[in-house]
């Protein structure tokens, strides 16, 4: 029968096959296809098909075997037989290495003549696989068969896989050039030229995928395709496609002449394309090139979003060296595309700079960007200054507020109170000094009890308690500030530490002309254990009310004393006490207390 598929109604089999194939086959046993049949016809195939297969004489190590086979109207006529030989011969190790294309596309045309779609698609699948195509008269014959069944969409989908083929097969070609030993670009941009591919939106993309990580490679192909595309190439694909490709650092140039030539086109950047590039770009520190491609973007602004800005921004204050006309040029760029600049951008580009330890340059980078067509009201200057004296940089702050201010703007107490603070914490308490009675100037004395305590706390630290209390004394009698009462127990403390205690006592005097309780508890001990009688009476005069002795006040201090054993100075200050006091039951209580216990403690001390 294989001799009758060659001879006769074998002729689509005869064109498929060379003609010393046919002769080749035409020498084989009458009755083959028909044995292969016969052995597949059962769907539960023999236990060795291939002994069965081999004593029939099938040679199917021959790459035309399956081929004619499949076609004999023996095997061609018996589609469930053809089928399971086929699955047989692909799962058989030795059977298989007999599938070539040919093998399939045969099958295939069995598959579509008798409208078994899931086989057909199935084989094409496998095809795939081995890198196999559809080859010409597989594809008319079934596209006949699908269209004589009325199998409109699997002989559309037949038309795409076939198209996609030849696709593919032409992108393999270029890149088979592209990567041709020892041709020089100029060759392999001649071979090109004269293969006779056409150039489609599909071959550039398949292309550029095989050959993107080869900058050499594409930039020869798309010299050639700049040189050979027609009018139906979609010409911003392409471009896409290049700036993709080239937008490295070691091919800077021919990156930028895509963008020139785009430009001139009018063509646009797609968004995956621009976020690619700039990735890299900045990966690799190339940050004037990255604003390059963004002002490429504005072009489109609606290709933008907010948050491509602000990125790019906090990039460039971050990335490298720190390049202000950078900053500049991103705003003005943004600002020309009829966008916004928000305060939130610059908070942004602040925590940025926090990041790197840059905070310093926050008032330049605010210069900077209004030079862009920011305009930053009095709270960006503040935040600004703000970051400076996070950063240390007091003097650049302190001429920073000023010249904000003689600029019309108006910057609050906050930063004012930040920078006397900050400047408090470090070694010049002088300016800090200077500083808040500025402050002062400008603010009178509302809101100024942090700055002042923490002021206090400088003076205390670097030139002494009693430096510290004619600063607060100062501003208390001449200027009228209102102190905390944690900033007046710390002076009291600090003085009284320091052996300063008249100062200590003006202070309770300051604190008590402000409404605040007095403060004796660190008078106490310390009176109790080495003061005078006059120590006690300064205290007592401090701690009067309307010229009024504070009973609570004596009974602590007669209490302190004899409990340091002072009796002699407890006597003299009672000695030196209002009638009042000296017959309060309570004072009187002590004292007859103690005269109970002086001869006890006495016999006890003599034995």
């Amino acid at each position: 029968m294989l001799r009758a598929a060659l001879t006769s109604g074998g002729g689509r089999l005869a064109a498929l096959l060379p003609r010393h194939h046919v002769r080749l086959l035409c020498s084989s046993s009458h009755s083959s296809s028909s044995t292969i049949a016969s052995l597949f016809s059962d769907p539960t195939p023999p236990a060795d098909p291939a002994a069965a297969i081999q004593s029939a004489g099938v040679d199917l190590s021959h790459p035309d075997t399956v081929p004619a086979l499949l076609l004999d109207p023996s095997l061609s006529g018996n589609y469930p037989a053809a089928s399971r030989f086929f699955s047989w011969a692909a799962s058989d190790a030795a059977a298989k290495a007999a599938l070539n294309s040919r093998a399939f596309n045969s099958m295939l045309q069995l598959a579509a003549a008798h409208g078994d779609a899931d086989r057909f698609w199935s084989l094409v699948d496998s095809m795939r696989s081995r890198g196999y195509g559809i080859s010409k008269p597989a594809f008319r014959a079934a596209s006949e068969s699908f269209k004589a069944k009325d199998m409109a969409r699997d002989a559309d989908q037949l038309q795409e896989a076939f198209a996609a083929h030849g696709r593919n097969a032409a992108a393999a070609e270029v890149c088979k050039v592209l990567r041709a030993p020892g041709k020089d670009d100029t060759s392999k941009l001649a071979m090109l030229s004269e293969s006779g591919i056409k150039v489609t939106d599909e071959v550039v993309d398949l292309v550029v995928e095989k050959v993107g990580q080869f900058p050499q490679q594409a930039m020869v192909f798309f010299r050639w395709v700049e040189q050979s595309a027609g009018a139906g190439v979609s010409w911003g694909k392409v471009y896409n496609a290049m700036a993709r490709v080239l937008g490295r650092e070691d091919c800077i140039e021919e990156f930028r002449e895509v963008l020139r030539k785009m430009r001139s086109k009018g063509l646009e950047m797609d968004r995956d394309v621009y976020v690619t590039v700039t990735d890299r770009f900045l990966k690799r520190k190339m940050v004037e090139d990255t604003v390059d491609v963004f002002r490429f973007m504005t072009s489109r602004p609606e290709k933008l979003v907010t948050d491509d800005f602000v990125f790019l921004l906090k990039k460039v204050v971050v990335t490298g060296d720190l390049d202000l006309k950078l900053v500049t040029r991103v705003l003005r760029y943004y600002r020309h595309a009829g966008n916004e600049v928000k305060d939130s951008a610059f908070d942004s580009v602040l925590k940025s700079l926090r990041s790197v330890g840059r905070l310093g340059e926050s008032g330049r980078v605010l210069k900077a960007m209004e030079e862009g067509g920011f305009e930053p009201d009095g709270a960006a200057h503040e935040k600004a200054a703000l970051a400076m004296c996070d950063a240390g940089n007091l003097e650049e702050a302190h001429n920073y507020l000023t010249s904000m201010e003689e600029s019309g703007h108006k910057m609050g107490p906050k930063i004012w109170s930040c920078l006397v603070q900050k400047y408090s914490l470090g070694e010049n308490v002088d300016t800090a000094v200077s500083c808040f009675h500025e402050m002062l100037g400008k603010f009178g004395n509302e809101d100024v009890g942090s700055a002042l305590e923490v002021l206090v706390s400088g003076l205390y630290k670097k030139k002494g308690a009693k430096e510290a209390f004619n600063v607060l004394k100062n501003v208390v009698t001449e200027k009228a500030v209102f102190p905390w009462q944690t900033t007046y127990k710390y002076l009291i403390h600090k003085l009284i530490r320091q052996g300063h205690l008249k100062q200590a006592f003006e202070v309770l005097g300051l604190m008590k002309s402000h409404g605040y309780p007095p403060f004796v508890d660190p008078f106490i001990p310390h009176i109790s254990k080495s003061g005078t009688v006059d120590d006690c009476l300064g205290l007592l005069n401090a701690t009067s009310l309307k010229g009024l002795p504070s009973r609570i006040v004596y009974v602590r201090l007669f209490q302190a004393l004899f409990k340091e054993e002072r009796h002699e100075v407890a006597q003299q200050l009672l000695s030196q006490s209002p009638a009042s006091i000296q017959n309060h039951a309570d004072v009187r209580d002590i004292f007859n207390r103690m005269k109970l216990e002086e001869p006890v403690a006495a016999e006890l001390a003599e034995g």
